[in-house]
């Protein structure tokens, strides 16, 4: 059994993100989850994305980071091309965010449509500056999008970490509600959005969000032909 579990209820695809550890952004948890974006635009469901009991995901998978080369560049950039496809999946992405949405975790529950985390302590945070890396420009861009200015200088420049008190007044989440609650929230969010004009809302999030899906191509692109120059 992979990584990812998917299963599809009254028009609604689950999509489980279930490593058994943190949930990294490997290559292969990436394949695993276009495939299960796959199934869900062709099942034509509205999308729920979800973690593991206190994580959601904890970004890239350092040890793959640290050894470099064309794997390590494919990862990074791999990361910031699912976090475009979400940004633009033609269904809504619901995002039940179980705990720490790190690094690569944190630009993944940034391009969900809807985000709903719980009072439970979790960091919500683009350590990439803490750690010593150059924040990536397609990750500005995620982070710019959804967080207000105030916040986005914290959480970039910063590294600044965030918790369930302040995610959603900085734009890490939309909603938090009791660890119990989460997963019927979830459900009728989902059911609602469920409800909405297919037609009418791949269209009207393509058109809100154009002028970022352009930035972040472009970004992406960058950053792709800087990581080629350093191999």
């Amino acid at each position: 059994m992979g990584a990812v579990h998917y299963e599809l209820h009254d028009s609604v695809a689950t999509i489980g993100l279930y490593d058994g550890k943190v949930n990294v952004m490997s290559l292969a948890m990436q394949a695993e989850i276009h495939a299960a974006l796959d199934r869900a635009e062709s099942d034509l469901a509205v999308v729920v994305l979800t973690g593991r009991d206190g994580v959601l995901s904890a970004g890239f998978d350092l040890q793959a980071l640290t050894a470099g080369g064309p794997a390590a560049a494919s990862m990074v950039i791999g990361g910031f091309e699912l976090a475009a496809r979400v940004l633009a999946f033609p269904r809504p992405v619901v995002i039940a965010c179980t705990g720490h949405a790190i690094a690569m975790g944190s630009f993944l529950l940034l391009a969900g449509d809807y985000r709903i985390g719980t009072t439970n302590p979790a960091k919500f945070t683009a350590n990439e500056v803490a750690i010593g890396l150059t924040m990536p420009r397609a990750a500005l861009e995620v982070l710019r999008q959804r967080l207000t200015p105030a916040a986005f200088v914290r959480a970039a420049m910063l590294a600044e970490v965030f918790t369930p008190t302040n995610a959603v007044e900085a734009g890490f989440l939309d909603q938090v509600v009791p660890p119990l609650e989460l997963a019927a929230v979830t459900r009728e969010v989902a059911t609602r959005l469920a409800s909405l004009d297919p037609e009418a809302f791949a269209s009207t999030k393509l058109r809100a969000r154009a002028d970022l899906l352009i930035a972040l191509r472009a970004a992406i692109d960058t950053d792709a032909a800087e990581l080629a120059r350093r191999l």
